[in-house]
């Protein structure tokens, strides 16, 4: 993965509270939806860079990738 530059950013409660709800319903964190309107606007005005690397996937990575192990076979957890 490429390093991330952190940025301070000063917001009106108001905003950030419009983007944290927005974020929510896309399944994004607040930080996620800013970078994909930012990502979106400049794409808008031809200015996104072509080096720019893809955005990630919307939503929690799978629970087998979070945990770095698969979950069990469908039928393995009852008794039998």
């Amino acid at each position: 993965m490429t390093d991330r530059k952190s940025v301070l950013l000063r917001l009106d409660p108001a905003v950030h509270d419009a983007l944290a709800r927005w974020a929510s319903d896309e399944l994004r964190s607040t930080n996620a939806q800013i970078e994909f309107l930012l990502r979106r606007a400049l794409a808008d005005a031809g200015r996104l860079p072509g080096r720019t690397g893809p955005m990630r996937p919307r939503g929690r990575p799978p629970a087998a990738s979070r945990s770095g192990t698969s979950p069990p076979p469908h039928g393995d957890d009852q008794p039998g």
